[in-house]
């Protein structure tokens, strides 16, 4: 039988596209080939191979691109069969900690899903106990694992810089001891970076994320300083330039938010592309449905467009000297994750746990503060054991509504905090945020088409 329900057809640019969702191809469709896949998926008399034989004898102006499809369908490349099961999984162990050094922030963004940094509790810095019990926990929780990744975020982490400093030398020592490795991490508005930590962070961080939206006047309008005076675009983006230009190849992303006031973000990404950044990040807010910049169902259509217009400045800058990387177009085709990653994600809730101040395990930092998923302390561990199961188990082959998309081992089933305040469901899916990551498929399929040189139906 053939699996239908997962290939999905789209045009962009003058330029057509098959993606089998189950195998992971993706191919380029002449006019003649779209015709003719369309009207398999379309044809309710059309469900296997023996079929698509028989409608081919009915359609013999189809006989040649029909060879083709046949070849892929033989091939596993095209209405490929799905999963029936999970595999057997290797045992989950907690691999990464988000350290919530700073309950606190320097400056007070609107759209903060943090309550400009304080996780609607008191503000706090993480005291050097804390980070030190925090890296021993996962050394010790991490058993057979090697690579280990810490991320420092807020809340602002630079307000905690000497326990930022202390930890990474810390773990650093522990990991010889145990024949571990670890990765850093770093988030920063930037209004607290100086040379010196600066070159610390280029030394030390494996990635850093700058915060930054685009044009002065996005950043401005929703990203003000705690005490609201002064422009924190001009404060920062000096800063942050010095940064990048130390990283000497290293990874980092100037990563920004997009809202109702700008759904023209492609404009930002070309404005930071100007500044010099060449790695960049726009990710759509997530805020209360009653707050003037939340995005809503009326604002898709000219998204979706926003989307396509930022692949086209994709392609045109690539051809000056002001390229850039934009993290969601960046789909790997050949060499992609692990089926396990493919399934589930980040981890979050098993393999990748918050800590806050006082020592609380999360499942991740868009969880902190609520009491229904504290998972224990990093010096207890984790106590509640019913918790991290429904995390693990909210995979794509467990929601009725992933399972048949053919997004789904691209997405890994998105947000898991996302799915759940849209649909109260682990299982459930946030639609804006589903739409949205569909169409930057489209939009990374359509780019490495045009990467290529020639567009012929193969």
């Amino acid at each position: 039988m053939l699996d239908k329900t997962c290939v999905h057809v789209f045009s962009q640019g003058g330029l057509h596209f098959a993606v089998d969702g189950n195998s992971g191809a993706v191919h380029v469709l002449d006019d003649t080939a779209l015709e003719l896949i369309t009207s398999i998926l379309e044809s309710d008399k059309i469900a296997s191979r023996e079929d698509i034989v028989q409608y081919l004898k009915l359609h013999p102006a189809f006989e040649e691109v029909g060879a083709e499809v046949l070849e892929l369908v033989d091939a596993g490349l095209l209405f490929s069969a799905d999963l029936t099961e999970v595999p057997p999984r290797p045992e989950s162990v907690v691999k990464a900690l988000c350290l919530n050094v700073a309950h606190d922030c320097n400056l007070r963004c609107a759209y903060c899903f943090a309550s400009t940094g304080d996780f609607q509790g008191e503000r706090e810095l993480m005291p050097w106990e804390v980070a030190k019990a925090a890296a021993d926990f996962l050394i010790k929780s991490s058993k057979h694992r090697r690579q280990l990744e810490i991320d420092f975020f807020g809340g602002e982490p630079l307000l905690n810089w000497p326990v930022v400093e202390r930890t990474v030398e810390y773990a650093k020592e522990q990991a010889e001891k145990h024949g571990k490795s670890f990765r850093f991490t770093i988030t920063t508005n930037g209004l607290g970076l100086t040379p010196a930590i600066a070159d610390f962070i280029n030394e030390n961080m494996y990635n850093v994320v700058l915060s930054l939206d685009g044009r002065r006047e996005v950043n401005d309008g929703l990203r003000q300083t705690a005490s609201g005076r002064g422009s924190v675009y001009d404060i920062v983006v000096p800063k942050f330039q010095r940064l990048v230009e130390g990283r000497q190849g290293k990874s980092y992303y100037v990563r920004g938010t997009f809202t109702a006031d700008n759904l023209d973000f492609s404009e930002d990404v070309a404005h930071l592309a100007d500044l010099g950044f060449t790695q960049i990040s726009i990710e759509p807010v997530v805020t209360s449905e009653d707050s003037g910049w939340a995005l809503r169902e009326e604002h898709l259509p000219e998204i979706l467009k926003e989307y396509e217009r930022l692949a086209e400045l994709f392609l045109e800058r690539r051809r000056t000297d002001r390229p850039f990387s934009f993290f969601h177009f960046n789909v790997e085709l050949k060499k992609g994750p692990c089926l396990y990653k493919r399934l589930s994600g980040c981890g979050a809730g098993y393999e990748y746990l918050a800590v806050t101040p006082k020592g609380e395990l999360y499942p991740c930092h868009q969880f902190v503060g609520r009491e229904d998923f504290l998972l224990g302390s990093v010096w207890d561990g984790v106590t509640n054991q019913g918790l991290p199961p429904k995390f693990k188990d909210a995979h794509v082959l467990n929601s009725p509504i992933c399972r048949e998309c053919w997004a789904k081992y691209y997405c890994s089933g998105g947000c898991v905090k996302n799915n759940l305040e849209a649909a109260a469901s682990f299982q459930g899916v946030d639609e804006l945020s589903c739409n949205l990551e569909k169409k930057r498929l489209e939009c990374a399929f359509y780019i490495q088409a045009c990467s290529q040189t020639s567009y012929q139906w193969e």
